[in-house]
């Protein structure tokens, strides 16, 4: 994984590098894998938090992503991916919430 973040272009590598670090510090137990040829990360084997850089999906932004294993079931409505721009830096703190929450 960490190759596939060091080939990416500069917004998308720095986003998914952070990403990458910000999943390790709140959710130690979900492990990195490739999804669609993109990072995510995985528990039980079921991909939790998909990343997906603008660049490879030809959009504006890359996105945090929220599979059906997320555990962030409240009430009708959840997220199911959050746009992210750089810098993170203001967010980290809501980004890291989000993804130890996810984690379960």
């Amino acid at each position: 994984m960490l190759a596939k973040i060091a080939a990416m272009p500069g917004a998308d590598w720095g986003l998914a590098g952070r990403i990458h670090e910000i999943v390790g510090i709140a959710a130690p137990g979900l492990a990195p894998e490739l999804w669609y040829g993109m990072p995510a990360y995985a528990g039980d084997g079921k991909v939790v938090l998909p990343f997906q850089s603008a660049e490879k999906l030809a959009s504006w932004y890359a996105t945090l992503g929220f599979s059906d294993q997320a555990a962030l079931d409240e009430g009708a409505m959840r997220p199911t991916a959050y746009v992210l721009k750089e810098p993170i830096a203001a967010d980290e703190q809501l980004v890291s919430a989000l993804v130890r929450d996810a984690a379960g």
